[in-house]
């Protein structure tokens, strides 16, 4: 029983020190900082800053992803194998996943309907559409 009394005094302890020790109305003032600007909490990203995300597994892209002219996309790759998502034409964008990794890139800033596939795997192919 001491040994359980001793363990949950440091568990209390590791837990007012995680939340800097206030409690109730005593401590350090609530932060006063102002929300990161942008949308108000809650509200949907703005068009240009949406982030989205492409998830490759068992060697297949998901269904085609809508993202906003020059939305921030992330590639996350749950597969073993490198992979990549390249535009079928022109060099709208390129990238390059290592297995288990993840990639960034950024979407066309044009509308319309982007089909892409891998260099690695042909037959792997998605589409992004931007609006």
């Amino acid at each position: 029983m001491n040994a359980r009394r001793k363990l949950s005094s440091l568990l209390v302890l590791l837990i007012l020190l995680g939340t800097g020790g206030c409690a109730g109305g005593s401590g350090s003032p609530a932060s006063t900082s102002a929300p990161p600007p942008g949308p108000a909490y809650g509200a949907g990203p703005t068009a240009g800053t949406a982030a989205a995300t492409i998830t490759i597994k068992d060697f297949a892209y998901g269904d085609p992803l809508t993202v906003a002219p020059g939305a921030a996309v992330t590639v996350t790759n749950m597969d073993a194998a490198a992979h990549t998502v390249t535009a079928d034409e022109g060099s709208a964008f390129d990238a390059q996943v290592t297995g288990g990794g993840t990639a960034t890139f950024t979407a066309p800033t044009k509308p319309g309907s982007y089909a892409y596939h891998c260099t690695y795997h042909p037959g792997m192919h998605g589409t992004l559409v931007v609006k």
